[in-house]
């Protein structure tokens, strides 16, 4: 219940939309009441042959409400459909405005799969939030409240017998169908977020299932998985065809009772033969409203269950917070570490352990050292996506956690060794860095770069995940977004990994260049042209063993002179 009513003050901005629909979804109803009324007595009162002007009521009445049906039903999807898509867009923006302060610390124990099944279907179910689960209820409710009226015109004991069988058709239905269906629903949206995650690992890792044995034993899960979903699916249709069954007994049921309570009052003569051939058909008609009542149930369960799982991520604490009155970024950007230590959730080593570095405003600094020995953890903590464990880490003098997060990397550009291109186009992939930028801008980054050639590609499709580019590609991609974004701090993350040996010189050069007067902080397993660097820091183990220039550290014969002599960092301590 409290997952339901928190969904409910998601869509409550939109109540007199709703409200709106659901009153002309009634009025609908109640045209269709109206329109077959009008027949039946139109029917029954041209059977006794009267003068034709006798008619005139009915046949109006049938023409009125036929129109009025029919308009009315269009008003009412028109309405319900366009406020369901105004909800749905709400729902997706609210869910990436929440989610993204939350990455990528609080995200890092959902696979993306698994998160690109929230994103998409958790949140694409709870359309049904209103047209399938808020709106029905309305206007079955309303819908017997007239035939209530409509009824004891003739007999109240008839109005009686009508609610009574509204009531079990219209909560005794739904009631069994959500017993005997509980779970189904639940169930398919987890086996359908399970096939998603063994899709996209199939997908990715096919050479590496291959390679383990296990290609076999992950086609048979999501065989597994595709089983039970259409197991659960064939189970939903039963139900389905159960209620729709036992509401259409109890119509013809509601029908029997209403018609033996009025019997007597026509054998009576309070009132005309013809009355019974109305008040079958609006008996009928009354129970358009409640057939929907009985899915209503299940999307309901559905609904609670993507709830459940989209606020499993949103009531996550954000691992970074913006102050609440931030500082201003200073002209001095020195970047300053006292005695800093880290260690990621659910490990029991630091990744970082008492590292205290100063890298000056302007300075060009590389970052050496084996695979896990924290040099990209000293980047993810300068960009804010963790807080330090211990320690304090300082920009111009004082504590990052005091700038706003947001405005702090908008201060840094860093390229890692993995780009992430949008699918979209180049161009657009390049504005990221900055929106307002010109052609020229453009170009001089695609020149930067080593891509010139590009600038005839820039409306070009990039692909899922840029596929459609090399892997050096969008690398360079990446490189000309640091330089147009002009940032005063810039990181290479193993930037120039993907580039053969002379196109990597060449961005080298491009990048000592551009970034002259500005802090460069290259973290790099290749031991090349160190000589360029005013500092390197060789970190092992999460802490710093040697630093110094490159000439202080070869004559120091240590550990940075013995890999030197190797040309490139061992991927292990």
């Amino acid at each position: 219940m409290k997952t339901f009513l928190r969904l409910t003050s998601l869509v409550r901005p939109w109540f007199w939309w709703m409200a709106l629909a659901a009153l002309t979804a009634f009025a609908a109803t109640g045209s269709g009441i109206g329109l077959l009324l009008t027949a039946a007595w139109l029917i029954a009162k041209a059977a006794l042959q009267p003068p034709l002007a006798a008619l005139q009521i009915g046949i109006v009445g049938v023409r009125f409400f036929g129109i009025a049906r029919g308009v009315l039903r269009y008003t009412e999807r028109l309405i319900s459909h366009n406020t369901t898509f105004k909800i749905l867009a709400s729902l997706r923006l609210w869910f990436y405005d929440a989610v993204e302060p939350l990455a990528p610390a609080r995200l890092m124990q959902f696979k993306s799969a698994d998160l690109l099944q929230r994103i998409v279907d958790d949140i694409g179910s709870l359309e049904n939030i209103y047209t399938r689960v808020l709106a029905p209820p309305v206007t079955a409710i309303l819908t017997s409240i007239l035939m209530w009226f409509l009824l004891g015109f003739w007999s109240q004991e008839a109005a009686l017998l009508l609610l009574l069988f509204h009531l079990l058709a219209g909560i005794g239905i739904p009631a069994l169908s959500a017993f005997l269906s509980r779970g189904n629903s639940s169930g398919i949206l987890q086996e359908q977020a399970l096939q998603q995650v063994l899709a996209v690992d199939f997908a990715m890792g096919l050479g590496e299932l291959q390679l383990s044995g296990n290609l076999q034993s992950h086609l048979e899960r999501l065989e597994a998985a595709e089983t039970e979903k259409l197991r659960l699916e064939r189970k939903n249709a039963l139900s389905d065809g159960m209620h729709e069954a036992l509401t259409g007994l109890l119509m013809n049921a509601a029908v029997i009772a209403v018609l033996s309570a009025v019997m007597p009052l026509v054998e009576s003569g309070q009132t005309s033969g013809i009355a019974l051939s109305i008040v079958t058909l609006a008996v009928m008609a009354s129970f358009e409203a409640i057939l929907p009542l009985p899915a209503s149930a299940r999307h309901l369960e559905a609904d609670i269950h993507a709830g459940e799982r989209l606020f499993e991520i949103l009531d996550a604490t954000p691992e970074v917070t913006a102050p609440l009155s931030p500082l201003t970024i200073p002209t001095d950007l020195t970047l300053e570490a006292r005695n800093i230590s880290f260690t990621y959730p659910g490990s029991f080593r630091k990744a970082l352990d008492q590292v205290s570095i100063t890298i000056p405003h302007g300075s060009h600094t590389a970052i050496v050292g084996p695979s896990g020995s924290g040099k990209s953890t000293l980047t993810s903590l300068l960009m804010r996506f963790w807080n330090c464990s211990e320690g304090e880490l300082c920009l111009g003098g004082h504590n990052i956690n005091l700038f706003d997060p947001e405005e702090l990397r908008r201060h840094i550009s860093l390229v890692s060794q993995k780009t992430y291109i949008f699918a979209t186009t180049i161009r657009e992939n390049l504005l990221l860095a900055r929106p307002n930028a010109t052609e020229a801008e453009i170009s001089s980054a695609l020149e930067g770069a080593g891509i010139g050639h590009f600038k005839s590609r820039l409306n070009e499709f990039t692909g899922q995940h840029g596929m459609q580019l090399s892997g050096g590609e969008r690398q360079r991609i990446a490189i000309a977004r640091a330089i147009l974004q002009d940032a005063p701090i810039v990181i290479l993350d193993e930037a120039t990994a993907n580039l053969d040996p002379l196109t990597e010189e060449e961005i080298n050069r491009t990048m000592e260049q551009f970034t002259k007067g500005k802090t460069l902080i290259t973290l790099t397993h290749r031991l090349k042209a160190m000589e360029r660097f005013d500092t390197i820091l060789l970190f092992v183990k999460g802490s710093i063993a040697e630093q110094g220039t490159h000439r202080e550290l070869i004559n120091q014969n240590g550990v940075y002179s013995r890999m030197n002599g190797a040309g490139r960092i061992p991927k292990t301590s």
